[in-house]
């Protein structure tokens, strides 16, 4: 059986804005930065695989990524059964013409960060999505809460993204 080695998710912002002013120009410096490591495990902190993918949708397509029943396999081979998520790192790939949606399966959606089955998030072209819940609990995977939707946007040209996916089998 495979096991993950630490893991880290680094979200890292840097910016800077100035502003106008009569004797001087005021300055705001942001320095922001969240270091989520993982650890290989079952709890708060933790996960036991990681499931990572570079996908392509054709134009109008969409696709049920089912995480509970086996559908998906590991870089290894193996089948994936999950019952928690604790990241969901998805990012769209600059030349895409149109968004990636991802979420709104309708039955058996992961609602858990969407909110309901039909919500969903656009991930415009060169965008990325970054959800982490490394809370014991995770996001729920189970018979009723098992597909991640993923859809292209627009009919016009298909679409490309990279997945990956922390989770507790």
């Amino acid at each position: 059986m495979s096991s993950i080695s630490q893991s880290q998710i680094l979200v890292n912002a840097l910016g800077t804005m100035f502003g106008a002013g009569n004797l001087q120009k005021p300055q705001l410096d942001l320095a922001f930065q969240e270091n989520y490591t993982i650890a290989n495990g079952t709890g708060a902190n933790q996960a036991d695989v990681i499931w990572q993918d570079k996908r392509t949708l054709a134009a109008s397509a969409s696709e049920s990524l089912d995480l509970q029943t086996g559908a998906l396999a590991d870089s290894f081979g193996a089948t994936l059964t999950l019952s928690k998520i604790k990241a969901i790192i998805i990012a769209a790939d600059a030349a895409n013409t149109n968004d990636v949606q991802v979420g709104g399966a309708g039955a058996n959606a992961i609602t858990a960060p969407f909110g309901s089955g039909t919500d969903y998030v656009a991930i415009q072209p060169g965008g990325i999505l970054v959800l982490v819940n490394p809370t014991s609990g995770g996001y729920l995977v189970d018979g009723t809460h098992k597909l991640l939707k993923v859809a292209n946007s627009a009919g016009t040209t298909g679409v490309t993204y990279s997945i990956i996916i922390f989770g507790v089998e």
